[in-house]
């Protein structure tokens, strides 16, 4: 299935007028294309397949799935084209870089369009985030929000083809992790009036070598802002903070911080109930009680809080929105095994996102608070400080630690070293990453009534 909900068709015009492909075979008859699909599986007929050349697959290889399936024809590469011996019975659009001229497909609609356009980025918290502010806004505003976390060089283009005619504001994530230059230009198709950032961690460290490298890619976004936009920024984190010093749009910060344009006090958490906290901004303060679970969501929705107000939303109108029950993306409460309840948020997993995990796992009224933690992948040097401050933390939170996968073991580790220094009763079991059965089946028989299980790794794992 696509992660495209609202296909809209592309005109078959528009993608030889925008990337100019050298047409292979015949399109009589065919004026549009249902969609562009990069994954031959999700195909419906009638859609235009594209050709992904990625780390362990080259969509190349899938041209005849897609034929099969039914699509109109395939966006490839001339370089694959060139060495054919047998043409696909589709026809082909050929171009030197299929995911170039995905993007320049995007970048003409884009430029098409009239509409606000906000994007969001940082290292943790950007989908969760990019869902806060859209139910904050679209209580009011025709509003689109990409899908899922479709942030990349093909999924933000993707996004935009999606965005339905009399759109007014549109909610993008951006991701630009793995090298510099990647959020200028996914800002550069997606032209946004508004940016924020709304942390920089030392996620992605395989790639990008230092935080300081992290922190100048997300800066990236700060940096297209137009002088009459507007950067949202975390000023609780050292990194985004200095962010504001590259731009010439407008600034906004939020917080916990005293210096902080709109800031929280006095947060409390009420465990699988939601969040309160005073809101302040400016002379004005006003208490505020939302059903969404962690303290980081606090963050989330000040940053919902920040660009609703400023698109000239009430602070009700705003509340409203980010208070429905979709805007919780990552840690989803759902029924366990034997009367047992799980706590979802295996969505991706980075120190902060598992600490912040595991501190409403503490403040939950459970049976047994369980554990279930996987690797923390590309964190490259940093790898085993972060699975050492998870260990040692959840060595005072879980009275069960279920640990998957190698780095999963450097936090079991962690949590034995604390866990014989300090005298604590709790027990532990590790599996490998060819484990995945056994780990299923040692859940199943060992939650109990009452239990509260954490599930949460990095996304490679699929721990879902």
């Amino acid at each position: 299935m696509s992660e495209f909900a609202h296909r809209r068709p592309i005109p078959v015009s528009e993608i030889f007028e925008a990337a100019g492909p050298e047409l292979a075979g015949s399109l009589e008859g065919v004026t549009e294309f249902g969609w562009i699909e990069r994954n031959s599986q999700a195909i419906t007929p009638g859609d235009l397949f594209i050709a992904v050349r990625g780390e362990r697959f080259d969509g190349h290889q899938f041209v005849h799935d897609a034929a099969n399936r039914g699509a109109s024809a395939a966006l490839v590469s001339r370089s694959w084209f060139d060495q054919l011996e047998t043409r696909p019975e589709i026809p082909l659009l050929v171009v030197d870089d299929p995911v170039e001229s995905l993007q320049k497909v995007a970048t003409a609609r884009r430029r098409g369009m009239v509409l606000e356009v906000i994007g969001v980025t940082g290292s943790v918290g950007k989908t969760s985030t990019k869902e806060a502010i859209a139910a904050g806004i679209r209580q009011s505003r025709s509003t689109y929000w990409s899908p899922g976390n479709m942030n990349s060089e093909i999924g933000l283009p993707l996004s935009i083809l999606e965005i339905p005619p009399g759109t007014e504001v549109a909610v993008l994530e951006m991701g630009g992790a793995y090298a510099f230059g990647e959020l200028a230009l996914l800002a550069e198709i997606a032209q946004p009036s508004v940016g924020v950032v709304t942390n920089v961690f030392p996620v992605h460290l395989e790639r990008m070598g230092s935080i300081e490298a992290i922190a100048r890619t997300k800066a990236e976004l700060i940096e297209s802002l137009p002088a009459s936009g507007l950067a949202v920024l975390n000023v609780d984190n050292p990194w985004v903070r200095e962010m504001r010093r590259c731009t010439g749009a407008g600034v906004v910060t939020f917080g916990l911080s005293e210096e902080a344009d709109v800031r929280a006090k006095n947060v409390r958490t009420l465990g699988l109930s939601g969040i309160s906290f005073e809101l302040v901004t400016g002379s004005s303060e006003t208490e505020v009680s939302l059903p969404l679970v962690g303290v980081h969501s606090v963050e989330m929705a000040l940053a919902g809080i920040a660009v609703g107000t400023h698109l000239g939303l009430t602070l009700d109108q705003v509340l409203a929105g980010i208070a429905e029950p979709a805007v919780q993306v990552r840690l989803v409460l759902m029924a366990g095994p034997n009367n047992s309840q799980l706590l979802d948020d295996t969505y991706n997993a980075s120190a902060p996102s598992v600490l912040s995990a595991l501190r409403l796992l503490q403040e939950i009224p459970a049976g047994r608070r369980i554990a279930v933690l996987g690797d923390m992948r590309e964190l490259g040097a940093e790898a085993a400080e972060q699975h050492r401050v998870v260990g040692e933390y959840v060595a005072k939170v879980a009275n069960l630690l279920v640990t998957y996968g190698p780095l999963g073991r450097q936090i079991a580790d962690a949590a034995a070293r604390v866990r014989e220094v300090d005298g604590l009763t709790f027990g532990m079991q590790s599996f490998d990453l060819d484990q995945r059965e056994e780990l299923t089946q040692f859940l199943m028989s060992e939650l109990r009534p009452g239990d509260t299980a954490l599930l949460k790794g990095s996304r490679g794992l699929e721990m879902e």
